[in-house]
């Protein structure tokens, strides 16, 4: 990763960490992906922007194999996601063959820009939803 790759990666993860996630969280109608800590085994609770296309739901991971969400997923593919306030099961697909950036122009506007301006390592993610 360069140099300018990994100083935007740690600003971003740092305010998303610290400021944005746990505003954006508590937000009833919030996306929230819900996994399992690889080491903790705790649920750990991650807004997204992503959109739910029949049984499935579509997202792209700005940081990819870095995004901490990313590493739970490939640990224990079982997740939750809360679409409009209501909490759905699902197994998560990592999907690097798929083209992200095709992918984003069908997701939510805002979420795609900011994913495109700070992404470094755009990685697809499918959600098949079991309830």
């Amino acid at each position: 990763m360069s140099r300018l790759a990994d100083l935007r990666f740690r600003a971003a993860t740092t305010f998303q960490r610290r400021v944005g996630n746990p505003m954006l969280r508590r937000l009833p109608f919030q996306t929230v992906l819900e996994t399992r800590g690889r080491v903790s085994g705790l649920p750990r609770q991650t807004p997204v922007g992503g959109r739910r296309v029949g049984d499935s739901f579509w997202l792209v991971s700005e940081f990819g194999d870095k995004s901490q969400y990313v590493r739970n997923i490939k640990a224990d593919p079982r997740v939750r996601v809360r679409i409009r306030g209501r909490w759905h099961t699902g197994t998560a697909h990592l999907l690097p063959d798929d083209d992200p950036v095709a992918r984003l122009r069908d997701l939510p506007r805002l979420n795609s820009a900011g994913v495109r301006a700070l992404g470094t390592n755009l990685l697809t993610v499918r959600v098949d939803l079991g309830d």
